[in-house]
């Protein structure tokens, strides 16, 4: 590996953790930069899933104040999406790489497209909270300190699913998380996204895991590439602060729409 591979990795890492904390679409910029490097799509995928465990990391020790009192619930969440993200593992590694080729443009361009929705899925977060405590108040018995708490099993079979899909692919994981999250939650949506994180990074880890001991990962790269994420994860929250937020997720989502129609047309 020369001097630029190594430096495109790292700044696609560094590119990735700002991603993850601007727009939650981590692998939009990872995922290329892997392809770039020259790596097989799947080999490229195994890789990239491995390094984001740099990016889970950063993310659940940045949240610990939005995560206090969350611990059955996130406990519960972890489970089941490791689960699927097991299952996601498992389909990777055992459908031809054709498959995953031919279906991979079809996520990418599924998770740009959810980047671009996520305004409207926050206003639907919020109409939703706000139209729960206007009930909460006019119920005379309901405690008005108290948020409603939110129902775990109509969200089995959801977070299964969207931690399955993360353990196949990932890009725009977090986005599906945060929509399925959203749908039983009345809470602040810091809170849903800080847990989001942890549901999310339990897929990915687990199918970590299994790519680590069963899967060709290219080992520099994903070394590399993790050190970036580890980076950018810490950086995403400071710069968030100091950037619009918008115009730096528009430009994720066109980057990504790009990479979906290069790889169908290729």
């Amino acid at each position: 590996m020369d001097l630029s591979s190594g430096a495109l990795l790292m700044a696609a890492g560094l590119a990735s953790g700002l991603a993850g904390s601007i727009a939650g679409l981590a692998s939009l910029a990872s995922y290329p930069a892997l392809l770039a490097f020259g790596l097989p799509p799947v080999v490229a995928n195994v890789t990239n899933t491995v390094a984001m465990f740099s990016t889970t990391v950063g993310a659940a020790t940045g949240s610990r104040p939005e995560l206090r009192g969350q611990t059955r619930r996130v406990l519960r969440l972890v489970a089941v999406a490791a689960a699927g993200g097991s299952l996601g593992a498992w389909l990777l590694l055992t459908t031809p790489a054709s498959a995953f080729e031919a279906v991979v443009p079809w996520l990418i361009a599924l998770g740009s497209a959810l980047l671009l929705a996520r305004d409207r899925l926050r206003a639907w977060a919020e109409a939703r909270a706000a139209r729960a405590a206007a009930a909460a108040a006019a119920d005379p018995s309901a405690d008005p300190g108290e948020a409603p708490a939110p129902s775990f099993l109509p969200l089995v079979v959801p977070v299964a699913l969207v931690g399955l899909y993360g353990g196949y692919f990932g890009a725009a994981s977090g986005v599906l998380m945060l929509a399925v999250l959203c749908a039983t939650a009345t809470e602040p949506l810091p809170v849903t996204n800080a847990v989001k994180n942890l549901a999310t990074g339990a897929a990915n880890v687990t199918a970590a895991v299994a790519f680590a001991f069963l899967a060709p990962v290219h080992w520099p790269a994903a070394g590399l590439l993790s050190c970036g994420c580890l980076v950018g994860s810490w950086l995403g929250p400071k710069v968030v602060r100091r950037l619009p937020e918008r115009p730096l997720r528009y430009a994720i989502a066109a980057a990504g729409f790009g990479l979906a129609l290069s790889l169908l047309v290729v």
